[in-house]
């Protein structure tokens, strides 16, 4: 298959997945933990625009040393406050959640930890990568039901994302690789009672199954 006809089949999934809604400001920007440093300099930015007063970084997964801009090893959350805190985030406005090592782990500890702290958010802007916003509306919708919110990612195109990305050392196939996984995550994870169910057009899924047959099969859920 040609890189021209991985990009096309790649940004039909890239733009089904980046679900847009509307944001307002709320008590507190959620942002879910991720490889791409990108997300943290969003949500510092949404800080800085006066959207929430507080930063929850939620996330346990150990990334290596030249992931995350960081020079040692240190959970997604951990590298997260590091970036905001450079972007001018006061260090006293960030709460960390340092034991999820998953989507739906984000939410559980998170709850635990807003209720362990007697926190007053009633309000979330969950923040994470453009082609996660989806899947990240749908499962919010089971595991933080309670709570108004609103789903959000920098606004980038397939094409700036990837040039993002090429910046920041993340590879095209690690993107194309993780959106063929997310995607197989909303057909497979309503029946599992991990999200809500999501319409897929069949020109999504057509171009999933293209991306699949040509490698793009790295992060397939059991």
């Amino acid at each position: 298959m040609t890189d021209n006809l991985i990009d096309t089949y790649a940004r039909i999934l890239y733009d089904y997945h980046f679900l847009k809604q509307t944001i307002k400001k709320a008590d507190c920007i959620f942002v879910l933990g991720s490889h791409d440093p990108s997300v943290a300099d969003y949500a510092s930015q949404l800080y800085q625009n006066g959207m929430a007063p507080s930063i929850i970084f939620s996330g346990g997964v150990v990334r290596p040393a030249g992931e995350l801009r960081n020079t040692v090893p240190k959970t997604e959350a951990e590298a997260f406050f590091d970036i905001a805190v450079k972007k001018g985030v006061p260090p006293q406005a960030i709460i960390l959640e340092n034991e999820a090592t998953n989507t739906g782990e984000n939410f559980i500890f998170t709850k635990k930890l807003i209720q362990a702290q007697q926190l007053k958010f009633r309000s979330f802007i969950l923040v994470q990568k453009p082609y996660m916003i989806r899947r990240t509306y749908a499962t919010a919708m089971v595991q933080f039901k309670e709570f108004d919110f609103v789903v959000s990612a920098l606004a980038d195109t397939y094409d700036t994302y990837l040039s993002r990305c090429a910046q920041n050392g993340i590879s095209k196939e690690r993107v194309i690789s993780n959106m063929t996984g997310d995607l197989q995550r909303l057909k497979i994870y309503p029946e599992r009672g991990f999200l809500i169910p999501m319409d897929i057009p069949e020109e999504v899924w057509s171009a999933y199954e293209k991306l699949i047959e040509a490698g793009y099969e790295g992060r397939m859920a059991s």
